[in-house]
């Protein structure tokens, strides 16, 4: 069974320039992770504004790992934990969501 792996930044400091690091941060860590099926990065979409939408974000990470072991081994990758080192300081909150997806 594949995992979806959901993650959505909401940063202390939402400027485009600070929005376009964390972007390529993603990128530049969080890319290319043995077991990845799907990787894409993004901003929330100003005009879908509707009550259900969600809109206490600036960054949206959307990967689908193969396996969960696959989710587990990038978790404890060093590239993963660089990520995290890097960036945490700028995230006002972080919300994780994981699923298993057929």
């Amino acid at each position: 069974m594949m995992l979806g792996h959901m993650v959505y930044f909401t940063l202390k400091d939402s400027s485009d320039e600070a929005v376009q690091r964390l972007i390529a941060s993603c990128k530049e860590h969080l890319t290319g992770h043995a077991g990845t099926v799907f990787f894409a990065v993004g901003t929330r979409v100003p005009d879908l504004s509707r009550e259900v939408n969600d809109k206490e974000f600036h960054v949206a990470l959307q990967m689908v790992f193969e396996s969960r072991q696959a989710q587990d081994e990038y978790q404890v990758h060093e590239r993963h934990e660089a990520f995290i080192a890097t960036n945490r300081d700028s995230w006002a909150k972080v919300r994780v969501f994981d699923a298993n997806l057929s």
